[in-house]
């Protein structure tokens, strides 16, 4: 699934007056199950005070975790959302979020997420083809 643009967005987009919060509106209604991944995700990162929150719940099809993907796979649209929530998002497999607090990046926690470990530890086989 991709971004659904509406058309004036596209036409202010082609002058270079897009706006992060109008790109955010759209995430939000094209890629609706990511986002509600990842506002899951800050919501647990922001009621306590651990370096980060993290889901695993695998998308419930395929259409949904191909929004994750393309929600996390995206400099744009991850960048998008890390300026908008103030966070870091990280992402392992196909369906691991993790939403880290500015300054737990490059802390422990945050190593061993990104690390070449952290995603060898996160496979299984019923993950492979994911």
């Amino acid at each position: 699934m991709s971004l659904d643009v509406p058309t004036a967005l596209l036409e202010r987009a082609e002058r270079g007056e897009a706006t992060d919060a109008e790109f955010v509106d759209c995430i939000r209604t094209s890629l609706p199950y990511a986002w509600s991944v990842v506002t899951g995700v800050i919501a647990d990162l922001e009621s306590g005070t651990a370096p980060f929150a993290d889901d695993s719940t695998p998308p419930p099809t395929e259409a949904e975790r191909g929004q994750l993907l393309r929600a996390l796979a995206s400099d744009a649209i991850r960048g998008g959302l890390e300026r908008h929530f103030g966070v870091t998002l990280a992402f392992q497999n196909c369906h691991r979020v993790g939403a880290f607090r500015p300054e737990a990046v490059g802390g422990a926690e945050y190593q061993e997420f990104v690390s070449v470990r952290g995603q060898l530890l996160n496979q299984s086989p019923e993950l492979r083809d994911c």
